[in-house]
């Protein structure tokens, strides 16, 4: 809970518009490890070529990825992982530098659920993905199906997922930016 009350504190402060609490996020205090990972999808991307495969950022996209940076910036992560596309990593970019952390890549259609739960054992993790990985890795995280696809257009959602022990507990919070257009 330690990791997570910055966030949360964060949230009341930076442009909190909309809030949706699926699961109360674990409160035992017993001395099993915590790890904690805060999933989102990568910032607005340039729609101005619908055929590129792998666009950039746009303007409001890069005020979103640095938004998520001064947010994420309560808390103290030990790892950011990212698809590798442009508009992951552009996200991902402001908090691994403000933070100082080297991102690693992660594709979400060969990434061994078990094995990330214990490579980032007792961390706090930042994972940035897409529309359909990213509720997808969420559902894998907590054992259900419980999130569907995003829709094309959020860019605002932040799933936080806390494993105490073998025990994991969810929260959704959906909030807009006011970057610049």
């Amino acid at each position: 809970m330690r990791a997570i009350l910055p966030i949360i504190l964060s949230f009341l402060f930076v442009s909190l518009a909309g809030c949706k609490e699926d699961t109360p996020l674990n409160t035992d205090s017993s001395d099993a490890v915590v790890s904690t990972f805060y999933f989102i999808r990568h910032a607005e991307k340039d729609r101005s070529n619908p055929d590129a495969l792998d666009p950039e950022l746009n303007q409001q996209g890069l005020g979103r990825a640095m938004h998520w940076a001064e947010i994420l910036n309560e808390v103290a992560l030990d790892a950011i992982y990212t698809t590798d596309f442009e508009r992951t990593t552009m996200t991902a970019a402001p908090a691994a530098v403000k933070q100082e952390i080297t991102v690693q890549y992660y594709d979400p259609d060969e990434l061994q659920i078990d094995q990330f739960k214990a490579d980032n054992l007792g961390k706090n993790v930042l994972v940035v993905g897409h529309s359909n990985s990213t509720p997808a890795l969420v559902n894998k995280m907590i054992g259900e199906d419980k999130y569907g696809p995003m829709d094309e257009y959020d860019n605002g959602s932040l799933f936080i997922v806390q494993l105490v022990g073998d025990q994991a507990s969810d929260m959704r919070l959906v909030f807009n930016c006011h970057c610049p257009d």
